[in-house]
């Protein structure tokens, strides 16, 4: 009897578990769908220093699956494969660089969606995630608006 009760408890426990990670898949898939596209950046502020607003004309932001390249004018000012997790507070994203300044670093950093408008805080490759969303050394603290199909383009999904 024993035996079966602990059977029964170790497939509960699994059905658990597997229903809790199919919910964080479903956000993490939820929340990169959202990412996808092209982006302006809106403000920024590096090691407190804020982004002049000749710089932030020039700054865009592209999602493409699990990869971002921001550029600066034509120039890639970084390139990354990133990992999200939705189900932490705050969000998190981690941005494994493949071309840029940081290229084979690890940035940690956090994030908010919220309709158009994208934000997040990375602190410098190598340090601890920061914790909210604030400027400072180290930290690069960034806000962007997500760029409307032209009304000639259809919108992709």
């Amino acid at each position: 009897m024993k035996l079966t009760h602990k059977l029964l408890l170790i497939t509960l426990a699994t059905f658990a578990i597997s229903l809790v990670r199919a919910a964080d898949d479903e956000a993490v898939k939820k929340d990169l769908a959202q990412l996808q596209g092209e982006w302006t950046m809106v403000s920024a502020s590096a090691d407190g220093q804020s982004m002049s607003d000749d710089m932030l004309k020039q700054m865009k932001r592209v999602c493409k699956g699990d990869e971002i390249t921001v550029t600066m004018g034509d120039q890639v000012f970084l390139k990354a494969k990133i990992t999200i997790d939705p189900s932490k507070k705050p969000k998190t994203i981690d941005y494994d660089m493949t071309e840029g300044f940081s290229k084979g670093k690890k940035q940690l950093g956090i994030y908010e969606l919220n309709g158009d408008t994208f934000k997040a805080c990375f602190n410098s490759a190598g340090a601890e995630r920061p914790t909210e969303f604030k400027a400072g050394d180290g930290l690069t603290l960034s806000e962007w608006k997500r760029q409307k199909p032209a009304a000639s383009e259809p919108e992709k999904k």
